[in-house]
């Protein structure tokens, strides 16, 4: 068994001033989105300024939609007993599923914006995230977050408040499956140009069985508790549709064009809107 690390969830205090270490995992996956999109943007005709404009429409989706989507699919009895509690966020509740409803939104509206065809832009965007989601992950392990079930595993550990059982480290597995080995899975394929399409119904079926096989060690939320089967969860339940829609794309984008580098026309374009 292990020791869970003792670690102030604040990382820097300045007087009243308190900057989390969840805080500085969410600039973690921002920057290096932003980064590593800045390297591709030669493939949508995209100046480097333009993923900037990018980056903040998705900073908005992820923070909006996934403080949203958290109050939906798993605090709506809270919700409905006290509305304002939607804007309390220091309050902690952050969904996956709603954060990717609110960056494909946000994605949406920047295509439109830009004039790209919204599946050639996610396809862009597909091996970026799983930076966010690996540094988010480890945010919630520093937080003591989603703990796991009971395990005899000689790499559990006891969390805190949970009593001295050693536990599952499920935020590392999924920091591992979710960041590394997504990222790893995405940025390879897409070294190539593909189907328009094929990139973002990958991500969404890896992702999806990565977290469905998670959801099996890791303790269901406390308010809902497992919803059918003495073992299914949320998690997983809102993670089928995903795998669904994953394979479908990656059927659809058989039959679309191959996408992968800046066409004469975006080109073009951005350069006449640097002029």
């Amino acid at each position: 068994m292990l020791e869970y690390p003792q670690i102030d969830p604040v990382a820097i205090a300045l007087g009243p001033l308190k900057i989390h270490w969840y805080g500085l995992m969410y600039v973690v996956g921002f920057v290096g989105a932003w980064w590593l999109g800045r390297k591709r943007a030669h493939r949508l005709g995209l100046t480097h300024e333009d993923i900037g404009d990018m980056l903040f429409y998705g900073a908005l989706g992820v923070v909006l939609g996934g403080r949203i989507g958290y109050a939906l699919f798993y605090g709506f009895d809270r919700l409905l007993d006290n509305p304002l509690w939607l804007f309390q966020i220091w309050d902690g509740g952050m969904s996956f599923h709603g954060g990717l409803i609110g960056v494909l939104i946000a994605a949406w509206l920047f295509a439109r914006k830009h004039r790209l065809a919204f599946f050639q832009l996610t396809d862009f965007i597909a091996p970026l995230v799983p930076i966010g989601l690996g540094a988010g992950r480890i945010g919630n392990f520093l937080n003591a977050e989603l703990p796991g079930r009971v395990s005899s595993l000689p790499w559990a550990m006891p969390f805190p408040g949970m009593g001295p059982e050693p536990r599952h480290p499920s935020s590392l597995y999924e920091f591992l499956l979710e960041g590394v080995v997504l990222f790893a899975i995405l940025w390879w394929v897409s070294r190539h140009p593909r189907h328009r399409g094929m990139i973002s119904g990958l991500f969404l079926v890896c992702y999806g069985v990565f977290r469905f096989i998670v959801e099996f060690v890791r303790l269901p939320d406390p308010q809902l508790g497992f919803i059918a089967f003495g073992w299914l969860t949320m998690g997983m339940l809102l993670t089928l549709p995903m795998i669904a829609a994953g394979l479908g794309l990656i059927a659809w984008s058989r039959r679309q064009p191959v996408d992968g580098a800046a066409t004469p026309d975006a080109t073009q374009r951005k350069q006449a809107k640097r002029s």
